[in-house]
């Protein structure tokens, strides 16, 4: 195995689609797949017993222990393990609980091959990858750019403010949120659309991935 390619897992237990994935990933001459598996369970069993991967491509649907709990796993025992995560779901609250499980970046089912390699390299190279079906969600905070002002905003924020990036990342909705501040929910709303044009934001889950690049929701 060339010591330059991207070395990745693949965890579906869809056999066909985890086949085909592999190999598009294994013909382009920049990554090779260490190894196919059914489901998390199987992919901790191969990590106590071989060499670890570079990036896990993983399905969020698995039986005996899903996407979302094999990104967890990893994330406290594998920090330097990637993952990418292969689901149909966008909604906000989804996508917060992945970003908090560690996920770095989200691939539909459908994706083109050439989407695909471009994710795994960008998870590799940038540390983070997202399609244009989910970028609009994303609000692109993880990328890097010279203007480092947005890092200052953090210290800008008031108490309250920052409460509320707290409870952002919370499966908590608007309405509960205002209870917990105790403030009525023009007030919340008005805070979050502060938020939004200060941050350079564009939802709930652009306020989330703040929190967590940051180090608010930690804190």
């Amino acid at each position: 195995m060339k010591e330059n390619l991207i070395k990745v897992a693949m965890v579906d237990d869809h056999v066909l689609l985890r086949n085909a994935l592999s190999s598009l990933v294994n013909n382009t001459g920049k990554c090779t797949v260490l190894y196919e598996v059914s489901n998390g369970k199987e992919l901790i069993d191969k990590l106590h017993s071989t060499i670890h991967p570079d990036i896990v491509i993983l399905d969020l649907n698995m039986p005996e222990m899903n996407g979302q709990e094999t990104a967890e796993y990893l994330q406290q025992h594998h920090p330097d393990i990637k993952v990418l995560m292969l689901t149909m779901y966008d909604s906000e609250l989804a996508l917060i609980r992945l970003l908090k499980a560690g996920v770095k970046g989200f691939m539909k089912k459908d994706i083109h091959p050439s989407e695909l390699i471009a994710a795994i390299e960008s998870v590799h190279n940038h540390g983070y990858y997202y399609s244009s079906h989910t970028s609009s969600k994303l609000a692109n905070l993880f990328i890097e750019s010279d203007d480092k002002s947005k890092s200052f905003e953090r210290i800008m924020m008031s108490e309250l403010e920052l409460k509320f990036m707290k409870l952002v990342c919370s499966e908590m909705t608007y309405k509960e949120i205002a209870v917990e501040l105790k403030l009525n929910p023009r007030a919340i709303d008005g805070m979050r659309d502060t938020l939004f044009t200060r941050l350079d934001a564009k939802s709930r889950v652009g306020l989330a991935m703040y929190s967590i690049k940051h180090g608010i929701m930690q804190t």
